[in-house]
């Protein structure tokens, strides 16, 4: 399944929504609550700071292969790699930790692969999760 949305301001959960319908999606609740707490957090971060005022797009994607699912995101907004970001100390208290930063470090725990790619103007991320 491939998907484009432009403009994507105000269209976080219509992005969700898409990429969970995709037939590649695999119906075991466990899973399936993994892979939208991670889709969710990754539209969330494009809609909000990819673009000023949401005037850009953001093109996804699902696709099975060999028992991994991958999601693609690409977008040509402000240049970044997520996986950059050191890990949140998590032995910290909530109050002791700086805010932001879990989200990303969710998807790390929760998938078996988070890769990014900048090619031709164009942030790219792909989360990989096997399916058995």
């Amino acid at each position: 399944m491939k998907a484009e949305f432009d403009p994507i301001a105000g269209k976080s959960a219509v992005i969700i929504e898409t990429i969970m319908s995709s037939p590649d999606i695999p119906s075991d609740p466990g899973l399936e609550f993994k892979i939208r707490l991670c889709v969710e957090e990754v539209v969330e971060n494009i809609v909000s700071y990819a673009y000023e005022n949401g005037a850009g797009f953001v093109e996804v994607g699902t696709e099975l292969q060999d028992n991994t699912l991958i999601i693609s995101f690409r977008d040509s907004g402000v240049k970044f790699n997520p996986l950059l970001k050191g890990d949140p100390d998590i032995t910290l208290s909530a109050e002791e930790r700086q805010i932001g930063g879990l989200g990303i470090f969710l998807c790390k725990q929760m998938m078996d692969d988070l890769r990014y790619v900048y090619n031709d103007g164009c942030n790219n991320l792909y989360m990989m999760k096997r399916i058995s």
